[in-house]
């Protein structure tokens, strides 16, 4: 089920303040002008003269960022938004809880990468979730996950780029690129086309941003290639109960493990169907707790 009504955010933590990203949000405006064929940037939430996206809904601890930056698209297809106007608990949210405990940054079939937000509305680690409904660590925080991509969208235009040369110069060797415009002169290459049987620029993106960033935190590697984290009991894990959200029967701590390491949920030994569970963060959004809803209501 979708829905566009406003949540009941809870506001008790502080807003984010945007002045430590400011450089990160200046790069991502200077690729997009320096590459407009591959790079939009998404409105804000107030736009020029002050208006307001009212069909958005981030949580309030998100405000300065939001008014200036609403997210950034590479050639359409992939895109980080944060003013998402359209939640669901289908597909790869079926685990998670209450949807105020989680704002989604990217979506794609099947997938897709969200930040925690904890009880008193503080954004924590940013994690992708996968086809398998697996949760992959991306980042310990919005802002270093906003650098993250920033460095994979960096290095897939030059990816881009450095394909587009070597077309140009494989049809300039074929004798092809002068394409009739005069002598020691050539056509401006196509960017986006590509010759019979070879991606287009829009394919190679999306390879690109899967090979510098998505397929590592979405679950696309390979079993082998993906650290994972493992998910234990409450007695075993070390914590007391009164640490955990209510209902907890099981956890996986995070907070000591590097980057894209993987809590695979529905593969765990766990009581009952995993489906009948829900996912919660706490301590930073560094441990996800395996929820019984119904052991939690007793």
């Amino acid at each position: 089920m979708s829905t566009r009504s406003r949540l009941p955010w809870p506001d008790a933590a502080p807003v984010l303040p945007v002045e430590p990203l400011r450089g990160v949000l200046e790069a991502f405006s200077s690729l997009a002008l320096r590459h407009p064929e591959d790079v939009t940037l998404l409105p804000p939430l107030v736009d020029e003269d002050g208006n307001a996206d009212e069909s958005a809904d981030p949580p309030p601890a998100l405000e300065q960022i939001v008014e200036e930056f609403g997210g950034i698209e590479v050639r359409g297809r992939v895109r980080l938004n944060l003013l998402t106007d359209d939640r669901t608990d289908l597909g790869p949210y079926t685990l998670l809880g209450d949807p105020t405990t989680f704002y989604p940054l990217i979506e794609g079939d099947d997938v897709a990468v969200i930040l925690t937000i904890d009880e008193d509305g503080a954004p924590g680690a940013v994690y992708g979730i996968g086809e398998d409904l697996s949760l992959t660590l991306a980042a310990r925080s919005l802002g270093h996950f906003l650098e993250r991509y920033l460095h994979a969208l960096t290095e897939t235009l030059e990816g881009l780029d450095a394909e587009a040369e070597r077309a140009s110069a494989g049809a300039g060797d074929s004798g092809e690129a002068g394409n009739g415009v005069g002598a020691g002169k050539t056509a401006a290459p196509d960017r986006s086309a590509a010759p019979d049987g070879a991606p287009t620029r829009t394919e190679s993106a999306v390879e690109l941003m899967k090979a510098h960033m998505l397929s590592s935190i979405l679950g696309l590697l390979p079993e082998e290639e993906r650290a994972a984290v493992p998910i234990e009991s409450v007695a075993d894990s070390g914590f007391e109960a009164d640490d955990l959200p209510e209902g907890t029967v099981a956890v996986a701590d995070l907070r000591d493990v590097d980057g894209d390491a993987s809590v695979h949920v529905m593969d765990s030994d766990l009581p009952g169907d995993p489906l009948e569970c829900r996912i919660a963060f706490s301590h930073g959004g560094l441990v996800v707790s395996i929820v019984d809803e119904e052991a939690g209501e007793e």
